[in-house]
């Protein structure tokens, strides 16, 4: 596999695993009792809102090859990611329990890096 087809099965697979967050933030009432049990349950639909608006960059990006789109999704769900390992370890989640976070934070990382790469600043 060559590194622009790892970029692209990244960039869709975060894509789709942001999207599917996000509306599972919006619906489900495991989502709202794990939030509650964060203490953000205040957060729940921005949080959910900005994996579904990431996702939707990505995949937006992806589909009309805007680096700047797909530059800009990856930082901010970058940001998401560390965010919610943050919250995870102030309540001292486990180390299974961070570990999407920790894979989603660094494939973002990964993503971002490439286009930012690509813009040949």
């Amino acid at each position: 596999m060559t590194s622009n087809h790892l970029l692209i099965t990244l960039q869709i697979v975060s894509a789709f695993a942001f999207m599917g967050y996000g509306f599972a933030c919006l619906t489900t009432p495991d989502m709202k009792q794990e939030f509650e049990r964060y203490g953000l349950q205040r957060f729940r639909v921005l949080t959910g809102s900005l994996e579904i608006s990431g996702g939707a960059g990505l995949l937006v990006g992806f589909f009309i090859s805007h680096t700047l789109l797909s530059l800009l999704a990856s930082v901010g769900l970058a940001i998401l990611m560390i965010c919610g390992l943050g919250v995870r370890l102030r309540i001292k989640d486990s180390i299974l329990q961070c570990l999407p976070a920790i894979i989603l934070f660094v494939v973002n990382s990964v993503i971002a890096f490439s286009h930012f790469q690509a813009l040949k600043l």
